[in-house]
């Protein structure tokens, strides 16, 4: 198993080292210059040039790309363009709210669509299936903004149960928890449509298989039969489904964070596109990579735990 996890983990690092170098080539190319956009239209050429060697952008990119990547193992990632502060210490300022949503959506998620997609498998073409499967395609169809512009109509404005904006105070779990309901709900609501989809189908292919029928024959009870057989069977596509869509969450995060307005890393992203803070919108984007990266080795070493044959 250890000799698994350390080539999963040397697979990581090229991946990576390949997409944060993808991530400065398109930062360099956009349209319109940092220097000038930090200092404004109407700045004089010597501010910018000056601006341009303080921040580097002078140099050639090969020196440039070697800073760059130097920072990022100090852990360095720069300082905003805007407002002149460390872009980690924002990033440290922000991550918390991200993270928050983003992994109580993955809860909300999985342990609302895996049960509702083993369910409707059992009950194939009758009616709990049939109303599974219509508001499964419902949650799919409904975007996460507005999915969450209707929570908040319904709980916050009509039954004024739920705060609608803000992220409360992380020192008080209540306070925070009671923000973060709507906002992981929205994202966690359609999550769990597209696993309860998937769960059916893979979970229906599962039951025609030659030891799930060994197991019923053996007269094992129905819910034994259905937990330790069918399901495990099942759970490498569903892990592969569920990897898939909390990459997926860190993206809608960023509409989820402004319908709600509630801090965090897409929020700041956002905002660090509207100001032109090169600096900023670069260290974010290799934050989500980070992300990206680490849940794909999680994925893969989950397979790895539910069938030792992958190991090897």
């Amino acid at each position: 198993m250890i000799r698994y996890v350390l080539s999963r983990l040397l697979f990581a690092l090229p991946i990576f080292l390949g997409v944060i170098t993808i991530v400065f080539v398109i930062v360099r190319i956009l349209p319109g210059d940092p220097a000038q956009a930090a200092l404004g239209d109407y700045a004089s050429p010597d501010a910018v040039a000056a601006l341009r060697q303080r921040l580097g952008l002078d140099r050639p990119i090969p020196l440039q790309y070697g800073g760059y990547v130097a920072g990022l193992v100090r852990g360095d990632l720069g300082k905003s363009l805007i407002t002149g502060a460390p872009v980690r210490d924002e990033i440290v300022h922000n991550l918390p709210y991200t993270l928050q949503l983003t992994l109580l959506a993955l809860i909300i998620g999985t342990l609302a669509g895996v049960p509702v997609g083993v369910m409707n498998a059992l009950t194939r073409n009758r009616l709990p299936d049939s109303i599974g499967r219509v508001v499964s395609l419902f949650g799919l169809s409904v975007p996460a903004y507005y999915l969450g512009i209707l929570l908040i109509l319904l709980f916050a404005i009509e039954l004024r149960l739920l705060p609608a904006v803000g992220a409360g105070d992380l020192t008080s779990p209540g306070d925070a928890l009671r923000h973060l309901i709507l906002p992981a709900a929205t994202l966690g609501l359609v999550m769990a449509a597209a696993v309860a989809r998937f769960t059916r189908s893979t979970v229906l292919n599962t039951l025609g298989q030659d030891f799930v029928r060994t197991a019923r024959a053996k007269g094992l009870q129905p819910r034994v039969v259905t937990i330790r057989h069918t399901l495990r069977a099942a759970l490498i596509p569903i892990v592969s489904l569920a990897g898939l869509w909390s990459i997926g969450l860190i993206g809608d995060s960023v509409t989820t964070e402004i319908v709600f307005a509630r801090p965090g890393l897409g929020s700041m992203m956002v905002g660090a596109m509207l100001q032109r803070d090169y600096t900023s919108l670069q260290s974010v984007m290799v934050v989500y990579t980070a992300f990206v990266v680490l849940i794909n080795l999680a994925t893969d070493l989950a397979y790895g735990f539910i069938d030792p044959r992958i190991r090897y």
